[in-house]
């Protein structure tokens, strides 16, 4: 049986990618981006066969601090600048469970590409909006080390230790709207 895939924008009202870093090795700094853009190609009859593509903006970067945000915007870190922007592309899509899948593909952040797998929970099944729109909502969970993507810059603390963790929790909130 054949079932040909459906389209599905990110609606970015609804979406966002947040991260969450070690802070002096004490606690966690929370991040977000928003702006988010993409198309996920959904084939149900065979999810491996799906795609998934985005686009994030770096300069929508909030952590509720200004100061921090600029810094994070700078060359000391993502470089908005040079690089506006955050990409990821799938390259492969693999059932784990009942509604949840691992999904690997190539992230390109401050110039660099490495290849990824976010847990996936979803897609929840559609729903129609007030003005008769289907759409559907996702979760993914990653885990990366901001070094390997070129974003290296720390401070050495007084006590031990370092200013900015490398290990750095993303976890993406989509929703998508039927094309």
């Amino acid at each position: 049986m054949t079932t040909s895939a459906t389209t599905w924008n990110i609606d970015p009202a609804h979406s966002a990618a947040e991260f969450k870093v070690k802070h002096m090795m004490i606690s966690n700094v929370k991040g977000k981006f928003s702006g988010l853009s993409g198309v996920l190609s959904l084939n149900e009859g065979d999810p491996s066969a799906s795609t998934v593509q985005a686009t994030i903006p770096v300069a929508s970067l909030s952590t509720a601090d200004d100061q921090r945000d600029a810094h994070l915007k700078s060359a000391d870190f993502f470089d908005a600048e040079k690089f506006p922007t955050l990409t990821f592309q799938s390259t492969a899509v693999k059932a784990t469970g009942a509604g949840e899948y691992a999904v690997t593909g190539n992230l390109t952040m401050h110039g660099v590409t490495q290849s990824v797998t976010f847990a996936v929970e979803g897609p929840s099944a559609p729903g129609k909006d007030p003005w008769g729109n289907l759409r559907i909502g996702l979760s993914a969970t990653t885990k990366i080390n901001r070094k390997d993507f070129g974003l290296v810059w720390n401070a050495a603390l007084e006590t031990g230790g370092v200013l900015v963790g490398e290990d750095v929790a993303i976890t993406l909130d989509v929703q998508f709207i039927k094309a």
